[in-house]
């Protein structure tokens, strides 16, 4: 299944701030994408509007060059998977599997039988086989939410919508599930859309991730580009960390305060005026001694261990903040930096916006 939205609006009751506003998507048939953005973005209402929970104000959604807006949600062959499972307490694990496939009209509907096998084959492609007889409350939330996968599977859905699917587990749980999806996924090959608010996880699922902020699409592009190679300071900033220098370009050159940043890029072909400088941690240099054209300097504050990092801390006269810079543990010179010591900064990798951006 391939999905086209274009210009999508949704305003809930006239309230005039839409929470769509103007959404162009297009999503392959067999891609992973995922909808990333803070809470109230509007990747949610983007979602149930995908699957007909939802009635947008204006647009289209064609789901293979068809019309889906004037579908009935059944017809529509959705399969919906929601954070908090909504499976059915009552039920043993297979019937809420075959559950999708029970309540079809008659004459679309398999035999007991067949809803029998499919379900316990389903079972076992997310790794459940055995439980069958189990209730929700005798299973773990991971558990659980796998048993609401497949259940979304069981009717053989043209594309399968996921809400925020692992929001309810824990930190470990999580991390599991995400390669199990997949690995699945890349067996099952259906069309996937997923919302989430979890950076990491949208970055390791997804063959593209879209960036949703106050309605609109700011930028979609596979992880690794998106991350190198954010379109907007909102997409830099939402995207882990990073500093942000206010810096003036001449002559294919940065400062800071009058002191040069030297860049392993030269700003070249950039209009001379004030900018923002945005830099994660780890495309900062430093370097001990401050030498004609070394860069701006700063007063480290800081010294902390994390992981295989290190992260120093480092306060610049013209902005509030300490800025944050990260090394790997094995470089040997952080053992002999002390709080005090002025240390001048360098760029590897960075982004120019126009300080009016």
């Amino acid at each position: 299944m391939k999905i086209d939205i274009r210009n999508l609006h949704k305003d809930y009751n006239g309230s005039g701030v839409p929470a769509l506003n103007g959404v162009n998507l297009t999503i392959e048939h067999g891609e992973l994408v995922a909808l990333l953005g803070p809470s109230g973005s509007g990747k949610t209402t983007l979602l149930r509007s995908i699957a007909g929970l939802e009635s947008p104000t204006s647009g289209a959604i064609l789901f293979d060059g068809q019309d889906a807006l004037h579908q009935d949600v059944r017809d529509r062959n959705v399969g919906f998977v929601f954070q908090h499972y909504a499976l059915f307490r009552h039920m043993t694990v297979l019937d809420n599997v075959g559950f999708g496939l029970s309540v079809r009209p008659r004459n679309r509907r398999p035999a007991a039988s067949e809803i029998d096998r499919r379900a316990r084959e389903l079972l076992a492609l997310v790794q459940l086989d055995g439980l069958e007889g189990r209730y929700p409350s005798q299973l773990s939330g991971g558990q659980r939410q796998r048993v609401a996968l497949a259940r979304a599977l069981a009717i053989e859905p043209s594309v399968l919508l996921l809400d925020e699917p692992f929001g309810a587990l824990d930190a470990k749980v999580r991390k599991d599930l995400r390669a199990w999806l997949r690995d699945l996924h890349d067996r099952t090959g259906h069309t996937t859309v997923f919302v989430t608010h979890d950076q990491e996880e949208a970055l390791e699922l997804a063959d593209r991730v879209a960036i949703v902020n106050r309605g609109q699409i700011e930028q979609i592009a596979p992880p690794l580009a998106l991350y190198r190679s954010p379109a907007t300071p909102f997409v830099y900033e939402f995207l882990g960390s990073v500093n942000v220098l206010p810096v003036d370009v001449r002559d294919g050159k940065a400062f800071l305060d009058g002191c040069p940043v030297p860049l392993a890029d030269a700003a070249q072909g950039t209009d001379a005026g004030a900018y923002r400088m945005y830099v994660r941690p780890h495309d900062l240099r430093l370097s001990e001694q401050r030498t004609p054209g070394s860069g701006a300097l700063g007063v480290l504050q800081n010294v902390r261990l994390s992981g295989g990092l290190v992260r120093l801390d480092l306060k610049l006269d013209l902005i509030a903040r300490p800025i944050e810079v990260e090394l790997p543990v094995s470089d040997p010179r952080w053992s002999d930096w002390k709080k005090g010591d002025k240390l001048a900064i360098a760029a590897d990798r960075f982004h120019l916006f126009p300080q009016a951006a």
